[in-house]
């Protein structure tokens, strides 16, 4: 049975959806769960949670039909597995932390399984012996039919009194030859593989020959690879693979003391399959299970089911069980394991200390470290993010800090794929950079295929390992966040998928977050960011933008700058040899600086009056179009929280659709944010007044009943006579019913007055004042 003990079935199949199934799919978790020995009621109460498909009666039925697969590859517990992998399923562990490596990465496995706390699994053989039966379904379990199969069926005993093979065998037969005598022999296998020596059992090869021979060289598809145990009682050893979740095709009882696991290896080749087997044959040594090492060649003799060997049975034991493949293994024992590094001593290091990463954004961020970019909706962080992709590929400074050219992989998880690319385009040519390096900056288009961060990561490693990355960008992480992001545990967890990245391409991960609801300018900068402080704490570096509330004067310098530009720019395309203080002059305003251009432009060019005049028109206009372009920018401050460097006087910038500027003038550097601002001087906010009586609720009758009385004394002080003032409310729209008298008015009005927080007070005498 597929018995992973972390692994509940019913949690395996709550992972699969039967309404999200095909009836391919339906049929196989069916087949699945008989083939594993699990009742029909355990389907069919799965099926059930299909309203639309389910009919009572038809698993049942469905059910017979199912004969345990031996005519085909049986469906097994590995397929129900996969479905649920497929779905997101991951298995339950103690770290959930654990990350994914290479097969031959330089690790530590020891400590995943302890032999003494390992359960012994019963391997007897259960049901009639039917050698046919055993055979068929080894041959179409590891087999295509074309497959070429080497067996040997001879033996004889050596002078240590083993039965080993007398020679190389059969080898120029297909698995489609072999099934198709088995289904003619009516029960005699020796008519299909030939008789064998009782005492010493038979052989056969778990992988695919050429037909040509059974050395290495003749294997045609390195699929599988053999574990087998002479040294631990044989319960213990199914234990012991089942428990490390091997990824087992096939477990054969050797009829002897060992059992037999066909591991999926899955190579490409003889090098990756044998790096694939050292690194098994390492999992296995370190966590107790001694092996038989001669084992490793890919042409290697397993034992043939169905044969008797000194007077014990040769059979399959279990089908597929542990992990769906090679990968998936793999990843578990990753996400198991303690590879945690020894303690070094300072004293070794103190004269050769270890070099500093190279900084990727001058005295910000080093390459390999993290850097989060926070700020409020729409400040423009994504087109930040892409100028700082641009500069880096460009090797062009970035708000003002140098940065190292190198390649950069922009993941885009927000725009559509066209969209992503035009903005690209549009920030190159708003920065005035010639596309010199566009093929440093790779971009990975994610709308709408987005999967959680712990599930990104390692998608986003495998496809950046070849190429060189400097910078890895992610916009924006609210679109790959996992867990509550005001928990700092679960934070934490999502916060270390980039930490993998960093380690495992050594290049710096950069990504944006957004601000906390509220007025953020009282706050430091790093406690703006949304969620829990994590995200704050966690990065390398982190630069938080601020809005500045734009003066009168602020927008005025800026429609001043906007306009000059326009007159610069013109001289440096058609005149790059006048000097530019010369040919503007007065820098009062663009008008006198486009004034005294033309002016020199008069004295050094000819053109006829109407073509000058054309000209200054055409500018004049270039101007008006820049000014009224400039008001609509919006202001902002960049500040920063750095692990590894100084701290750095805050940026103020200007968001230029589609580009962001540094304010050179200066004329930012004074305003605060709001927040910050003395009382003072903050913008009174005030409630616009209700004047619908039916919109008021009493206490709001009863101010403005009383504020319009005031304005008839002389002395607001004297206050007024209760009866005067229902007669006032009653003017404000308060409706009485047209039969209360008006002792029940008072007393009503006078409940208002006694109401904690009313602001009024009522004497003996029943004159009302401000309390």
């Amino acid at each position: 049975m597929f018995n992973i003990e972390a692994i509940d079935i019913h949690d395996l199949l709550d992972a699969i959806p039967c309404a999200g199934t095909t009836y391919a799919e339906w049929a196989e978790v069916g087949m699945a769960l008989k083939e594993e020995g699990y009742p029909l009621e355990l389907w069919d109460e799965w099926s059930a949670t299909d309203t639309a498909r389910y009919k009572p009666g038809e698993c049942a039925k469905k059910w017979r039909s199912f004969k345990g697969g031996y005519g085909a590859s049986p469906v097994a517990g590995g397929t129900i597995y996969q479905m649920a992998v497929e779905r997101g399923y991951r298995p339950p562990r103690d770290d959930e932390d654990g990350f994914v490596f290479g097969w031959d990465d330089n690790v530590s496995l020891s400590g995943i399984v302890r032999p003494e706390y390992v359960e012994r699994k019963d391997v007897s053989h259960v049901g009639d012996w039917d050698p046919v039966r055993e055979m068929t379904r080894y041959l179409e379990t590891l087999f295509e039919r074309s497959d070429y199969v080497g067996y040997v069926n001879e033996s004889y005993e050596n002078e240590k009194g083993k039965f080993i093979p007398a020679n190389k065998g059969v080898y120029g037969r297909t698995a489609g030859e072999l099934l198709d005598e088995l289904a003619k022999c009516k029960g005699d296998t020796t008519r299909v593989f030939g008789a064998t020596n009782p005492k010493g059992g038979a052989w056969i090869r778990f992988n695919p020959l050429d037909g040509q021979g059974v050395g290495n060289a003749n294997v045609t598809a390195f699929r599988y690879a053999l574990v087998e145990s002479d040294n631990m009682d044989i319960t213990l050893q199914r234990g012991m693979y089942e428990e490390l979740q091997l990824p087992i095709k096939l477990m054969i009882h050797s009829g002897g003391k060992s059992l037999h696991a066909i591991v999926k290896i899955d190579a490409d080749d003889a090098a990756e399959y044998r790096k694939r087997v050292d690194y098994l044959y390492k999992v296995c040594k370190d966590n107790g299970i001694v092996i038989d090492t001669q084992n490793r060649n890919p042409s290697r003799l397993s034992r043939l089911p169905g044969v008797m060997r000194n007077g014990n049975r040769q059979y399959i034991v279990s089908g597929e069980c542990g992990q769906s493949s090679w990968q998936a293994w793999v990843e578990h024992i990753a996400a198991v394991k303690d590879d945690l590094p020894d303690t070094e001593s300072l004293a070794d290091k103190w004269t050769n200390m270890p070099p500093l990463a190279e900084e990727l954004i001058q005295g910000v961020l080093r390459k390999g470290h993290k850097m989060l970019l926070a700020g409020p909706s729409k400040a423009g962080k994504s087109f930040l993010q892409i100028e700082l992709a641009i500069c880096i590929a460009e090797g062009k400074p970035w708000l003002g800090w140098n940065c190292a050219q190198g390649r950069v992989m922009y993941v885009n998880l927000e725009l559509d794929e066209a969209s992503c690319f035009h903005r690209f385009k549009d920030v190159y040519e708003a920065l005035g950079f010639a596309p010199d390096n566009i093929k440093n900056i790779d971009i990975w288009n994610l709308r709408g295929k987005t999967v959680p961060m712990d599930k990104l990561a390692p998608m986003l490693i495998r496809r950046a390992r070849k190429h060189d990355y400097v910078a890895v960008i992610i916009d924006p992480i609210y679109k790959v966040l996992t867990g509550d992001e005001n928990s700092a545990s679960e934070m934490a967890k999502f916060c270390n998928q980039f930490d993998k990245i960093c380690a495992e391409i050594q290049c710096a991960t950069i990504y944006c977050h957004h601000h906390s609801k509220g007025l953020q300018g009282g706050k430091v900068s790093m406690d703006r960011a949304s969620g829990s402080g994590v995200f704050a704490r966690d990065p390398d570096a982190q630069l938080d933008m601020i809005e500045l509330p734009l003066s009168d004067a602020a927008l005025a310098q800026k429609k001043y700058e906007a306009g000059i530009e326009v007159i610069r720019q013109w001289i440096r395309d058609n005149h790059p040899d006048w000097h530019l203080q010369e040919a503007m002059g007065d820098y009062s305003n663009p008008t006198e600086a486009l004034n005294n251009t033309m002016k020199l432009l008069g004295e050094k060019v000819a053109m006829t009056s109407l073509d000058r005049d054309i000209l200054f028109n055409n500018l004049q206009c270039a101007i008006d179009a820049a000014g009224q372009s400039a008001t609509t920018a919006t202001a902002w401050r960049i500040e920063g929280t750095l692990r590894e460097f100084p701290k750095f006087a805050p940026k103020n910038l200007w968001f230029d659709y589609p580009r962001h500027i540094l304010d050179e003038s200066g004329v930012l550097a004074d305003i605060r944010p709001e927040a910050e601002k003395p009382a003072w001087q903050k913008k009174e906010r005030k409630k616009k007044p209700k004047t619908d009586p039916e919109e008021m609720n009493n206490q709001e009758i009863l101010e403005a009943a009383f504020s319009g009385l005031e304005m008839t004394m002389d002395d607001p002080n004297e206050g007024v006579e209760i009866a005067r003032l229902v007669d006032a409310v009653e003017h404000a729209g308060y409706k009485f019913k047209a039969d209360t008298p008006m002792s029940s008015r008072k007393r009503t009005v006078g409940t208002w007055i006694k109401k904690v927080g009313s602001g009024f007070i009522k004497d003996e005498k029943g004159i009302v004042r401000r309390g």
